[in-house]
């Protein structure tokens, strides 16, 4: 147990002590909220210049009721067609509509002077759609038709409760499309744990191969202490760094969220936890919204979360890293990884497949199954945990899991205590599993 301390104090202080270590735990937590935040940034400011379309309308009826926005801005003009694709050629285009439009609606014409966009066409389409409705509409002769239309329009919103928890009036409503980002979220820091930490691993074990270090240290500790506090020094670096997040995100929840909402935002979305149904309204803002801050100041929910998250990470690195490291100490080069590493990264990338499915229904029987077998539980389960999934799947799981890993540890075990002393050779699957069977 000394040396395999001694192992681990060492692979944890070379990797703690890196600068790229602290600058990618600090920028992390931002960097996922830019990258939540990109989609909306780039449709921002990518819009391209207003567009002028001159509008030729031989109905009469669609031309003056065409409002121009901050992408195209339209003209009418007495030119024909003819006439207005030859001389305005300044404008983006020229839009022609028949005279017949109300009988033949696909007598729409864009004679346009560069390329066109798909949202160009389907804001003029649908422009000319909601027109021709309402002069259809007009047929019916009933007055203040559009104040009826605009009246009877309703909006429902929907809170969900958990009977099977709880039946008392005050149990907090539960948001689907909370559940939904934060399973994702979540799903997907296990994705790049498994993968980035399992390969740190790998390429760990295959450059001190390469440095003959190993056939050095072979000599005062065993094979297996050698691996195993190999494996446990990258896990520590792991959960610091999930425990650092962790702090981070309570930290701004509790502290720095609500200096900045309003006072009735936050009183808002509590009430809207505990079941008030008009505290959306008072508070002027979307159901979704209100829950989205209620869960981002909940601190008890938000370490509930990374409570599991660092469980689930933890066992699944110590499952991956095993198999990782069987892979380095097998190879010389991490070109002769490729072929022995796929067996291994196919059952993650599966993970996140199903992790998708989990946002349809996480309590299916795919869901179930997949987040109890250990190659795919971490990323699946931790997608279902937001949804409010019994204790006991999550307790089952994670007992599957750290068993899979005593096992994983054994047979990877004896792949490395053999691998590390051979060179020159790519072994196949086969030589792995004779090594497996070698006795000392």
């Amino acid at each position: 147990m000394s040396n395999i301390f001694l192992i681990v104090r060492r692979e944890f202080n070379e990797r703690v002590r890196k600068k790229s270590f602290i600058i990618t735990t600090l920028l992390m937590p931002v960097l996922m909220i830019g990258l939540m935040a990109a989609p909306a940034l780039i449709m921002r400011y990518s819009r391209g210049d207003v567009k002028r379309i001159a509008v030729i309308d031989e109905s009469g009826l669609v031309a003056p009721r065409l409002e121009s926005d901050g992408q195209v801005r339209f003209r009418q003009t007495d030119l024909s067609t003819d006439e207005a694709r030859k001389q305005l050629t300044d404008d983006f285009g020229v839009l022609y509509i028949g005279g017949d439009i109300l009988e033949n609606p696909a007598n729409v014409k864009l004679y346009a002077n560069s390329s066109s966009s798909l949202t160009l066409e389907e804001n003029i389409t649908g422009q000319i759609e909601r027109i021709l409705e309402a002069e259809k509409l007009r047929a019916y002769d009933i007055d203040n038709l559009q104040q009826i239309l605009s009246e009877v329009k309703t909006r429902v919103t929907m809170q969900t409760f958990r009977n099977d928890e709880s039946q008392e009036e005050e149990s907090h409503a539960r948001s689907s499309v909370i559940a939904t980002a934060a399973g994702f979220v979540l799903g997907m820091i296990l994705y790049m744990f498994l993968l980035i930490y399992g390969s740190m691993v790998m390429q760990s074990v295959i450059e001190e191969k390469n440095n003959r270090v190993l056939e050095v240290m072979v000599s005062s500790v065993r094979p297996f202490d050698l691996m195993l506090g190999k494996i446990l020094g990258v896990a520590s670096v792991a959960v610091v760094q999930v425990v650092i997040w962790g702090l981070l995100i309570c930290g701004v929840g509790a502290l720095v969220i609500p200096q900045l909402m309003p006072a009735d935002v936050l009183q808002s979305a509590q009430a809207m936890q505990q079941g008030v149904p008009d505290a959306a309204a008072v508070a002027g803002m979307s159901p979704e919204m209100l829950q989205a801050v209620a869960a981002v100041t909940d601190v008890g929910y938000i370490v509930q979360l990374f409570g599991f998250l660092l469980l689930f990470v933890l066992g699944g690195y110590l499952l991956y890293s095993a198999m990782f490291a069987a892979v380095g100490s097998a190879v010389d080069s991490i070109q002769d990884a490729q072929q022995l590493q796929t067996p291994i990264t196919i059952p993650i990338i599966l993970a996140l497949l199903v992790m998708m499915t989990v946002m349809q229904d996480p309590d299916s029987q795919l869901a179930f199954w997949f987040s109890m077998i250990p190659l795919t539980s971490p990323v699946v389960m931790m997608a279902r945990i937001p949804y409010g999934i019994p204790l006991w799947e999550i307790v089952l799981s994670l007992v599957i899991l750290y068993a899979s890993f005593a096992g994983m540890v054994w047979f990877a075990a004896k792949i490395y205590r053999v691998g590390i002393f051979m060179y020159g050779k790519k072994p196949t699957f086969k030589e792995l599993l004779k090594w497996v069977r070698y006795k000392y």
